[in-house]
């Protein structure tokens, strides 16, 4: 079985070089969220382009949030002329996203590893661990690593202090706020069920939504 088998490869890895591993592989689902996302761009693209529009009950419209925009976006700024778009697929968005997760995954990994042995999780402690474990991520590391995501990629993409501050001021506390919603739940589970060696594979896969939302938020303050 193809699962099986990737898990025993990534046990045999991980094994010799546990940081290193997680990393190609945290860079590798990051590579997967970013295609995710522009192709769900390309196809929302393609449905405006129709006559009629996309519906607001389409599957795959994606609304983005007005993103603090005292303005909606004008009809050119949403759909540019043909040759002002990017290419079909932007490879170095994906090399960008790629060398994201690559970056950050030792942070993570100690960050893990931290929370392990500060709340361990025993018969006494119980749930309670669980709980202190994910309040110091949410509330420590959760805006610290926006911050970083929003900062690399800005600079990343040929950006100063001037398009730092915007980005900040349009998109951080959006996408903050969205993060609270979604990822105690899910590092609730992880804390509690998944061993510490897949905590960061776990988060990274269920984070593939999570990345594509981040790199369709991110490209929105760039039109």
């Amino acid at each position: 079985m193809l699962t099986a088998r990737l898990v025993a490869k990534f046990n045999s890895y991980y094994a010799e070089k546990p940081v290193l591993t997680l990393m190609i592989t945290n860079a590798i689902l990051g590579g997967i969220a970013d295609t995710v996302a522009q192709t769900l761009t390309t196809i929302r693209q393609n449905r405006i382009r129709h006559s009629g529009g996309v519906q607001k009950d389409d599957f795959v419209s994606i609304e983005i949030p007005e993103l603090n925009r005292k303005t909606p976006l004008s009809p050119v700024e949403l759909i540019p002329p043909s040759r002002n778009l990017p290419p079909p697929f932007d490879f170095e968005r994906l090399t960008r996203f790629m060398a994201y997760g690559f970056i950050m995954t030792p942070l993570q990994h100690h960050w893990f590893t931290f929370l392990s042995k500060s709340f361990p999780f025993t018969e006494t402690t119980g749930f309670s661990a669980v709980l202190k474990r994910v309040a110091c991520d949410q509330l420590m590391f959760s805006p610290v690593g926006l911050a970083c995501f929003f900062t690399f990629m800005t600079v990343a993409e040929g950006g100063g202090r001037r398009a730092i501050s915007r980005k900040f001021q349009d998109v951080y506390l959006p996408a903050l706020k969205a993060n609270w919603i979604l990822w105690p739940v899910v590092q609730t589970l992880n804390f509690r069920f998944v061993p510490l060696p897949y905590q960061i594979p776990f988060v990274s896969t269920i984070g593939i939504a999570w990345t594509a939302y981040l790199s369709l938020t991110n490209s929105a303050e760039e039109a």
